[in-house]
C-alpha cells in the first residue's frame, strides 16, 4: 500500500536526516594518566572519540610496556628461546634498530638491564652502586642490532636480553592515537603524553599548534614547566629529552638515567663543552622524534647535530650549559625559530 504523509512530516524527517548527517565539528578535550605520566589530547571532531582513545592506549600498553606483567614484551623479555610478537612490537622494534643504526649503537632498548642495575627501570631501587662484574654480565645481553625479526617472531642476541622501549613508547602511543583520530575524519589535533607530541592542521584559534619547550631547569622530584621559547608547528611529532629531571645524586657524583650501551655506565657531564642537558627533535613521527631525542642525549652536541641533519625530515635544538651565560642553544638550519 502506498503512504502518503502531509507535506510538514516530510519536511521534518527530511531536516532531521539532514541535520544527524552534517553535525558540527566541535571541539573535544581528554586528558588522563598512562604509563606513569600524564596524556592530554585535543581534537576537532563530528562525535566524541575518548573511549577509542582508552582503548588505542590500552593496546599500546599491552603490547610494548615493559612496566605490564601481561604485555607481549613482558612474555618476550621472559622468553629464553624466540618469541611471536604482534603488529605493535613489530613496529617498535623496526624503528628502535634503525634509530639504533642512526646512532652507531647510543640508542638501543635491550639497554634494560643496564638501566635496571642502575635503578631508573622496572627493577632496581638505584640504592647502590652496580659492581663492575654485574656491569659486565649485563652487557654481554646488549645490542639490539643483534636481535632480529622474521616471521612474526623475534630472535634476542641471548636468552637474558630484555627490551625496554620506554624512551620510544610515549611518542608511539602518541602516533596511534593519530592514526586512530585520521581515520575518523579528523583532521586537527594535538596528542601528548607525557611530553611526546604528534599534531596536525591548527588549534582551537585556527592557527598553527604552539609548542613550548621547557627550559632545562633541574628537579627530581616534581616536574617544573618554564618556557625557553615558543615554536609554531602545524604536523608530525615532536619530543624532548634531557638529564635536568630524571637523575639522582650519589656520592661518586649526579647519575643520568641516560645510560650508555656501549660502556655500561650513565652518560657523564665529562665535556661540558659539547654536552647538553636537554634535546628537542621534530621528525615525521612522534616515535622517530622521541627516539632521536634520547639518541642525542648519548651522544655529543655536534655528533646529534650531524645525525639529525643526515636523517631526512628530522631536525633538533640542543641546549648546552653556557658559561656566564645560562643556555647555549644549538640547532639543525630548519629548526623553527622560537616566540619569546
Amino acid at each position: 500500500m502506498k503512504h502518503i504523509y502531509p507535506a510538514p512530516i516530510l519536511l521534518v524527517s527530511a531536516l532531521l536526516a539532514m541535520t544527524g548527517c552534517t553535525q558540527r565539528p566541535t571541539w573535544y578535550h581528554c586528558t588522563g594518566s598512562v604509563w606513569n605520566t600524564l596524556y592530554s589530547i585535543d581534537y576537532l571532531a563530528d562525535r566524541p572519540l575518548d573511549d577509542s582513545i582508552q582503548t588505542v592506549l590500552r593496546q599500546v600498553e599491552l603490547s610494548v610496556s615493559a612496566f605490564n606483567p601481561n604485555s607481549t614484551v613482558t612474555r618476550i623479555n621472559q622468553s629464553e628461546q624466540p618469541a611471536a610478537t604482534d603488529p605493535m612490537f613489530a613496529e617498535v622494534f623496526s624503528a628502535s634498530q634503525e634509530i639504533s643504526r642512526c646512532s652507531g649503537g647510543l640508542f638501543d632498548p635491550t639497554v634494560a638491564p643496564l638501566v635496571n642495575l642502575w635503578g631508573f627501570g622496572y627493577k632496581g631501587d638505584g640504592d647502590t652502586i652496580p659492581s663492575d662484574d654485574a656491569i659486565a654480565r649485563a652487557m654481554q645481553s646488549v645490542g639490539i642490532g643483534q636481535c632480529r625479526l622474521s616471521n612474526d617472531t623475534v630472535y634476542k642476541k641471548s636468552p637474558e636480553t630484555q627490551f625496554n622501549f620506554s624512551a620510544i613508547a610515549k611518542g608511539y602511543g602518541c602516533d596511534c592515537v593519530a592514526a586512530m583520530l585520521t581515520r575518523n575524519g579528523c583532521r586537527n589535533y594535538k596528542v601528548e603524553i607525557g611530553g611526546e607530541i604528534a599534531l596536525n592542521g591548527h588549534n582551537t584559534r585556527d592557527t598553527e599548534w604552539r609548542i613550548m619547550i621547557d627550559a632545562p631547569i633541574a628537579c627530581d622530584t616534581a616536574i617544573h614547566h618554564e618556557s625557553l621559547g615558543i615554536i609554531p608547528l602545524s604536523n608530525g611529532g615532536i619530543a624532548t629529552s634531557g638529564s635536568y629531571r630524571n637523575y639522582r645524586d650519589t656520592p661518586q657524583g649526579r647519575r643520568s638515567h641516560t645510560i650508555n650501551p656501549t660502556t655500561g655506565y650513565p652518560m657523564e657531564a665529562s665535556d661540558e663543552a659539547n654536552r647538553q642537558v636537554s634535546a628537542t627533535v621534530i621528525a615525521s613521527s612522534a616515535m622517530e622524534a622521541d627516539g632521536l631525542a634520547t639518541a642525542c642525549m648519548a651522544m655529543r652536541a655536534d655528533s646529534a647535530i650531524l645525525m639529525i641533519e643526515r636523517t631526512p625530515g628530522a631536525e633538533a635544538l640542543l641546549v648546552i650549559p653556557g658559561h656566564g651565560v645560562e643556555w647555549i642553544l644549538s640547532r639543525t638550519s630548519g629548526f623553527p625559530d622560537m616566540i619569546r
